[in-house]
């Protein structure tokens, strides 16, 4: 009986003995999680019918790495229209922005001096020269038409006397009212050059000048700004089209933003795909984390804090993490999670990126977040 009595006291001393250690010596502080990665899905803006693919689903790509080519359909006709229009249209600012040429700022100089000279002839009025001209020219078919006259009237007489025939008398007639004409043609003629020019064709000619003198301004001046300005605006909506061309022909070929793997893919050469629509799934592998849920009680973290990361699979190693997230709303612990406390505790969720092991550590595995010590 004493012996029993002894047994049970071992017994009860060693269980008082563990549960004092175990409230001197807690276990770890440890979290569980998994860990996770973005999916990126990319896709091309324009659509098509698919050219050729590129990778397989597994494979390593790196940040720029054409996934997928599209076919060009008639973009490149189209860049070509483009390019054509922008060049029409930059050539035709380029003659705005130089102006005139040289040789039609002087024939516009000549019109004006030309204008000028041909008003100040007309306000001179005739020369005496061709006032003495006219004279002389009046003088000389006055004689012609006296002489006219002398012959008619000669004809005349010997007409009657039997001595010329009607067809001479005739002639006569005609001679002396051709003679007539000249006289009055050539005296209106000088009258015209002794009253000098008239004030319409000085009106006439003073605004000819103005006109020239204006057309040669104006070609000095160059084209106004605002023709200028139409031009460039042109060349700059000419140059945004091809531009966005550019940008299209850029989306048939969609190409992985940065280092991954290809997670999904379910294309062939020739099949069509929509505008803006995933084609390919891509795992980013530059950025993995931890998702894990911390209860309440052990919440004495902080954001930027380094914390040690395992996995399962690599037993005797360990990682670096960084928390870069604490939930600031409380949340029932999801089921897959598995933590020290009871699942009807409410915990935070945080998130802790991984600073290293991104060649070694894969999205899904399982993962530990110590929450004391150092990594």
């Amino acid at each position: 009986m004493i012996q029993r009595a002894i047994g049970f006291a071992i017994v009860a001393a060693v269980l008082i003995g563990s549960l004092w250690y175990s409230q001197l010596h807690p276990g770890p502080r440890t979290v569980s999680g998994f860990i996770e990665a973005d999916e990126i899905r990319l896709g091309s803006r324009v659509g098509g019918r698919i050219h050729k693919v590129l990778v397989v689903e597994g494979q390593s790509v790196a940040a720029g790495d054409v996934l997928v080519e599209l076919e060009p359909f008639d973009l490149l006709q189209r860049r070509a229209q483009a390019e054509a229009v922008l060049k029409q249209r930059q050539t035709a600012h380029e003659k705005l922005t130089s102006g005139y040429r040289p040789e039609e700022i002087a024939q516009a100089k000549a019109r004006d001096e030309q204008s000028r000279a041909n008003l100040l002839m007309l306000q001179n009025g005739p020369r005496e020269q061709e006032l003495e001209t006219a004279r002389a020219e009046l003088n000389l078919v006055i004689a012609e038409l006296d002489l006219a006259e002398e012959n008619y009237g000669r004809t005349t007489n010997l007409q009657k006397q039997g001595a010329a025939t009607q067809e001479a008398l005739d002639r006569a007639r005609k001679e002396r009212q051709a003679a007539t004409e000249r006289v009055t043609a050539r005296r209106e003629q000088l009258e015209l050059l002794e009253e000098g020019t008239r004030e319409e064709e000085i009106a006439i000619a003073e605004a000819r000048v103005r006109e020239a003198n204006e057309a040669w301004q104006l070609m000095q001046n160059g084209y106004r700004e605002e023709e200028i300005a139409e031009a460039a605006a042109a060349v700059q909506a000419a140059q945004s089209a091809l531009d966005a061309i550019d940008t299209q022909i850029g989306e048939l070929k969609v190409q992985s933003p940065t280092a991954g793997v290809v997670d999904a893919l379910d294309l062939q050469p020739g099949d069509l795909v929509s505008a803006n629509a995933p084609v390919v799934s891509l795992v980013d592998m530059t950025n993995l984390w931890v998702r894990a849920y911390v209860p309440e009680n052990e919440l004495d973290i902080s954001i930027g804090q380094k914390l040690k990361v395992t996995v399962d699979s690599y037993p005797s190693d360990s990682f670096t993490g960084e928390i870069t997230f604490i939930s600031r709303q409380a949340e029932f612990t999801p089921g897959n999670v598995q933590t020290p406390e009871e699942r009807s505790k409410q915990v935070f969720r945080i998130k802790v990126t991984l600073l290293d092991g991104h060649d070694r550590l894969r999205p899904g595995m399982s993962a530990d977040v110590w929450l004391e010590g150092t990594p």
